[in-house]
């Protein structure tokens, strides 16, 4: 006996259309789905004849497969209408937080124009900071922030208002602005000079910016140059070392006498006497006998200017450097340092303002330098050391006292002093030959002793090999200069080098290792035979940096020596 069972029709899911069902609708037919679902489960149960159950089998994977296939449109449908929805809504737009009025408003600048905007309640108010880029939407509700800009437009500070903003100017300095702070910046201590960095809307300093130029024009360096590495120059050094140290280690007894402190001192004579090694050991010699005397804990702060590099071809650019360097020195006097400016070739920025090339930058240099040296107090607010082989080019409004109050002359070394320059480069660490050993009777202090005497003696000798130049004084005198009148620290020092390398190739062929005397007296000779401390052209004031004679009695100078006429000097010079 078969059960006969009649079904209602199914359409199946797949059939309909899925985009114009509702949700409601969607639900119920899921519901029906899971009834029916449930129904043929029960006939299965029941119906124990073959027949039925195959077709209660089919019907059942056909219901099932059509309530997947609903699942999936509805899926696809989901994400359709969210691709739809993203691509149709407006978008957003970037603004700049100005300020915060209340916890739930913000005063914001968008696109040029300010609005008072709600906050999205979800934001937390430490998220929000002066400065920082926010994203708004169509009612300009803040609705995210977006860290602070990495680009905008650079201006210097030309002024420091007392509440805190900061007034701005281009290069040109045509046109001045005023800006609020950023955040970031609220505790930065910025100066007038300084580069910032603007918000796309021109109305908050975001963040300070490093000047490309501040490490250019000069070295900050802590130097360990000590008085001990300056051979000769005793007289020189004594004097700068009275006038710098006595008044900082004494200054109840000079301020009993109303002794005026110098505040800059001037290092001249010719090249390569070591001017610029005695401006280094004062920095760290002042402050290691500060320490010592007075148990002060000082550092110093060592700015060695380049004088050329300071020269700019664009207008008040070296001027701005020039007030770059006396703020930054202040800066550091106020935080417990000893600063020290040492200016190198001070005549290329400090030269007599009609004599030069450079006339229309150093008319207004000259002043600008003169206004900050003014400025200065004392030494105890920074020491203040010009450097120069032309002294007489040096503006005398730089000179005159009040300014630069000491004027010490860097000479060239005599014989005693050539003697302990050599004794620096030949230091005792460096190997002697052992002929020269043996002839010092085994005492390595002796052999060196030797090896100085040795050079010194042949550098100084009046014979016909060290004749160097001829000067032809007004009074129709003629002067012969020899060797000795011509040295200084860096020829002694390129002497040593000299010999050290020829000793160097000695060893690598594979004889004795040491220096021997021949090595320095071949050096000496090939030092001064090259012609290198002489000048490459033939104007007279150039040499009368080398000879040290006053200009106004030289009318001539002629090279004595033939094997340097051989190397393409001419014999009459001037």
């Amino acid at each position: 006996m078969y059960t006969h069972i009649f079904f209602k029709e199914v359409t199946p899911i797949s059939d309909q259309n899925p985009f114009n069902a509702s949700d409601d609708a969607s639900a119920s037919r899921a519901s029906a789905q899971q009834t029916v679902l449930q129904l043929i489960d029960l006939l299965l149960l029941e119906v124990v004849e073959e027949g039925p159950r195959l077709v209660l089998g089919r019907l059942r994977e056909q219901v099932l497969s059509a309530d997947l296939q609903a699942q999936a449109t509805t899926t696809e449908l989901k994400k359709l209408t969210e691709v739809v929805k993203k691509v149709t809504s407006p978008a957003n737009r970037i603004g700049t937080l100005l300020s915060l009025p209340t916890k739930t408003t913000a005063h914001i600048v968008v696109g040029g124009a300010e609005y008072y905007a709600n906050i999205d309640p979800r934001l937390e108010e430490s998220e929000l900071e002066v400065g920082m880029q926010i994203l708004v939407n169509e009612a300009f509700t803040v609705l995210k922030t977006l860290d602070y800009d990495k680009s905008g437009a650079l201006m210097k500070i030309s002024d420091l208002l007392s509440d805190g903003r900061i007034r701005v100017a281009q290069e040109t300095g045509a046109n001045s602005t005023l800006l609020i702070r950023a955040a970031m910046l609220k505790d930065e201590k910025l100066k007038v000079g300084d580069e910032v960095r603007t918000d796309a809307s021109h109305r908050v300093a975001v963040e300070r910016v490093e000047a490309s130029q501040k490490k250019n024009y000069f070295l900050e360096e802590s130097p360990t140059t000590t008085w001990d590495d300056i051979g000769g120059q005793k007289e020189a050094i004594k004097s700068i070392r009275d006038t710098l140290e006595q008044p900082l280690l004494y200054p109840e007894l000079y301020q009993r006498f109303q002794y005026s402190q110098p505040k800059g001192f001037l290092l001249y004579g010719p090249p390569g006497c070591g001017k610029t090694l005695i401006g280094k050991a004062t920095a760290a010699g002042i402050v290691k006998q500060l320490q010592k005397e007075k148990k002060e804990k000082v550092e110093e702060y060592f700015l060695h200017i380049k004088g050329p590099e300071i020269l700019n071809m664009w207008l008040g650019e070296s001027e701005r450097m020039v007030r770059d360097i006396f703020a930054q020195a202040r800066e550091k006097a106020n935080s417990g340092y000893l600063p020290v400016v040492f200016i190198d070739e001070a005549e290329s920025i400090l030269g007599t303002r009609r004599s030069s090339r450079t006339q229309n930058i150093l008319s207004t240099l000259v002043p600008m330098f003169c206004a900050e040296m003014d400025g200065v107090a004392s030494l105890k607010e920074m020491v203040i050391i010009l450097a120069s082989n032309r002294p007489d080019l040096i503006d005398p409004a730089i000179l005159r006292p009040g300014r630069i109050d000491r004027k010490i002359k860097v000479g060239r070394p005599d014989k005693a002093s050539t003697r302990d320059i050599f004794a620096i480069y030949l230091s005792e660490k460096l190997p002697i030959a052992q002929d020269l050993v043996d002839e010092a009777q085994g005492d390595l202090e002796k052999a060196r002793q030797i090896l100085i005497e040795c050079c010194t003696e042949a550098l100084f000798q009046d014979n016909a090999e060290n004749k160097m130049i001829e000067v032809r004084l007004r009074s129709n005198r003629r002067e012969i200069l020899y060797r000795k009148d011509l040295v200084n620290g860096a020829i002694i020092a390129s002497i040593v080098e000299r010999a050290k390398e020829t000793a160097i190739k000695r060893a690598i062929a594979g004889e004795a290792e040491g220096l021997r005397k021949n090595d320095l007296l071949d050096a000496l000779s090939a030092e001064y035979k090259e012609g290198e401390i002489l000048p490459p052209t033939g104007i007279l004031e150039d040499w009368l940096t080398l000879i040290d004679h006053d200009p106004k009695n030289v009318v001539g100078i002629s090279l004595l020596n033939e094997e340097k006429r051989s190397n393409g000097i001419q014999k009459s010079i001037i």
